[in-house]
């Protein structure tokens, strides 16, 4: 990291769409000027989509979804970390090797972004407990259906009421933890600020740029669910662009 962090009082900046396209392309520009270790974090996830989708079709290993699943929200502040860095070395004409990116990364570990790590983790054990209550409520009293090889129990009436309040519910809970961390990941790793100024920040900049921001989230949302279809190797490009984007959105949106 820099030898001389950014003030730690953050200010919030108005930012239009016109932010989120430059930021893109800075963000394509920083994947094209140093691939591989983009691909190397990008990997990550990779690998963890075949877990949980061989989890989810293997016979009798269905159990392994939740802790696969939880490794995500775990292991992701820190992996996006290796994206924020890689931008920010570019943009300062820092030395870009390995051992600098992975030094950062691991050094995270003594700073705020465990904090962080662990308010995704309450965020998505609660949804999980959330999710299995919903199915609860409009299918508990169905014929028991497995569903990994029938998807009939959602054509039903209680199944796709129980889509649509899956949905609904899901959708807010993505809302409020993309607020939160939105900008609020690169600043912990830009800036020495606590990991509640920094979602506190983050929310502040969603509040104030409600069309910027949720397009911005909607965008990402999309491209990672296309990403993901062809086995996740989608993922290999779309997740360094995105990462090393968020960094200058950031650094746009955050002064």
């Amino acid at each position: 990291m820099s030898a001389t962090p950014r003030p730690a009082v953050p200010e919030i900046n108005e930012v239009d769409l016109s932010d989120l396209k430059a930021s893109l392309a800075l963000g394509w520009q920083d994947f094209r000027r140093a691939p591989t270790l983009g691909l190397i974090f990008a990997g990550v996830y990779v690998l963890g989509g075949w877990l949980i989708l061989w989890a989810m079709t293997a016979q009798g290993q269905i159990w392994w979804t939740l802790p696969a699943s939880a490794g995500f929200p775990i292991l992701g502040p820190f992996i996006a970390c290796g994206f924020y860095e890689i931008s920010r070395r570019l943009e300062a004409g820092e030395a870009l090797t390995p051992a600098a990116v992975f030094g950062v990364i691991f050094r995270q570990k003594d700073r705020q972004i465990p904090s962080i790590a662990a308010v995704i983790v309450v965020f998505f054990l609660f949804w999980n407990f959330l999710a299995h209550m919903i199915f609860a409520l409009f299918l508990g009293r169905a014929t028991m259906t497995n569903i990994t090889s029938s998807l009939a129990v959602f054509t039903t009436p209680e199944g796709m009421m129980m889509l649509a309040v899956g949905t609904v519910v899901g959708a807010v809970f993505a809302t409020l933890l993309f607020s939160l961390t939105v900008v609020s990941l690169p600043m912990l790793l830009d800036r020495e600020v606590d990991f509640v100024t920094a979602m506190l920040t983050s929310l502040a900049l969603v509040q104030e740029n409600p069309r910027v921001m949720l397009s911005w989230g909607a965008l990402i949302a999309a491209v990672l669910f296309v990403a993901m279809l062809p086995w996740f190797l989608g993922l290999f490009l779309a997740l360094p662009v995105l990462g090393h984007a968020s960094w200058h959105l950031y650094r746009r949106a955050i002064t």
